[in-house]
């Protein structure tokens, strides 16, 4: 009875100074995954140590340059790391402005869960993938929280996009583990919106084309031609030479469109080829009617 716990333990803070390397460092096979990510890889003791403090899970950290005033924060991925050793990210390294061996302060944090944030790509490249808001999400998903002000790497295929993270919400810093996270991108420093040229408009004083003073003039004989004379007295003149245009023009005038075209479908309409004399021959039939003899039952009478 009097062994019972009434108040809970509360959580204690976990604060150690490590020697910081990069990922690139850690013995053993590459380990791209981590690289690509926003965690970091502990020794074994920082597990015991943050077991017997009662660490809220997800496991958070805040990371400290104290010489030059620099924070990020970051998960973690495993405690394989040697004793007084991590392995963070290169891209983290250059946040924190840390050198190899560098003494780094790794503190635990409790983050808000994010809501809201706001990346600018720092180069032009990374807007001309075909879906840039979907790669950002299926990368994040190896990132534990994310700080303003930080410029994280993606990697997608075998190319390293940076962006700098210029707002988050609801703090400053926020957790993306299992959120619902609304993402806006702003324009790489100088972006230029590309400008589509407009076709212009033809001038009102050209002429249109006329089809008619283009066709070639007719020589030699013309049938009906002339003009013809009414009984009435009264002259009019005939619709020859407008006939003759208009044949002229149907010679020239394209041909109508195929409104069933499809797109991908090539149709070649070829003529018939005309037949040779000797298949007429060959496929007319040899059966001729009435071809035979005719015999007369009367016999003709003998003249004397």
């Amino acid at each position: 009875m009097f062994g019972m716990n009434f108040f809970p333990e509360m959580p204690r803070p976990f604060n150690t100074q490590y020697r910081c390397y990069p990922v690139a460092m850690l013995p053993g096979s590459e380990r791209s995954d981590v690289e690509a990510g926003g965690k970091i890889i502990m020794p074994p003791s920082a597990l015991d140590q943050l077991t017997r403090l009662n660490i809220v899970y997800p496991m958070l950290f805040k990371l400290s340059n104290k010489k030059n005033q620099r924070t990020t924060h970051c998960g973690v991925l495993e405690f394989v790391a040697d004793e007084g050793k991590i392995y963070i990210p290169y891209w983290m390294m250059q946040n924190l402005m840390l050198e190899e061996g560098g003494l780094v302060q790794v503190e635990s944090a409790t983050l808000p869960v994010a809501t809201f944030s706001k990346f600018q790509p720092l180069s032009k490249d990374f807007l001309d993938l075909t879906n840039p808001k979907a790669v950002l999400e299926m990368r994040l998903r190896h990132f534990a929280c994310l700080s303003k002000g930080d410029i994280v790497a993606i990697n997608y295929n075998n190319k390293i996009y940076e962006l700098n993270v210029l707002e988050t919400k609801p703090a400053a810093a926020v957790s993306i583990i299992e959120c619902d996270m609304n993402v806006e991108f702003e324009a790489p420093p100088g972006y230029v919106e590309p400008t589509v040229s407009r076709p212009q408009p033809m001038e009102e004083d050209e002429p249109e084309l006329d089809i008619s003073q283009m066709l070639p003039e007719d020589t030699g004989f013309q049938a009906f031609a002339g003009s013809g004379n009414r009984l009435d007295g009264k002259k009019k003149r005939t619709n020859s030479e407008t006939e003759i245009q208009s044949r002229q023009l149907a010679e020239y005038t394209r041909g109508i469109p195929d409104h069933n075209f499809q797109v991908g479908n090539i149709r070649f309409i070829r003529a018939k080829k005309p037949k040779d004399k000797d298949d007429k021959e060959n496929m007319e039939d040899p059966f001729q009617a009435f071809e035979g003899k005719g015999q007369s039952l009367r016999q003709a009478k003998s003249k004397k």
